[in-house]
């Protein structure tokens, strides 16, 4: 066992749940040898960075509108009036908002 070209050994610990799917995907993959598919996995195995910043800037100004929305429904219902400057004010963040929605669908794969 000495000249073994793979000496080194990883051992790790999965549930039932975990190793009836990390055996199916073995099947789909046509693999027999449950060391050379995590082998193969944790070497060539995709990993997937998202950016969620959009989204987060998007959930602010989500935030935003509401707010101001609420302040100008609370206005309205006490003074039984409405501005022209809040409605092209809410107009003008919901066209924000669908830019940066915009921006982002245009950023995914």
């Amino acid at each position: 066992m000495a000249n073994r070209e793979r000496n080194n050994q990883l051992k790790f610990y999965v549930t039932n749940e975990e190793r009836f799917l990390i055996q199916n995907k073995m099947r789909e993959s046509n693999v027999k040898n449950m060391g050379a598919y995590l082998r193969k996995m944790a070497i060539d195995g995709n990993i997937f960075i998202l950016d969620n910043m959009p989204l987060k800037e998007m959930n602010m100004n989500l935030t935003r509108v509401g707010s101001n929305i609420n302040q100008i429904a609370k206005r309205i219902n006490s003074t039984d009036r409405y501005y022209k400057e809040d409605v092209t004010e809410i107009k003008e963040m919901l066209d924000e908002i669908w830019q940066l929605q915009k921006s982002i669908l245009l950023k995914l794969p």
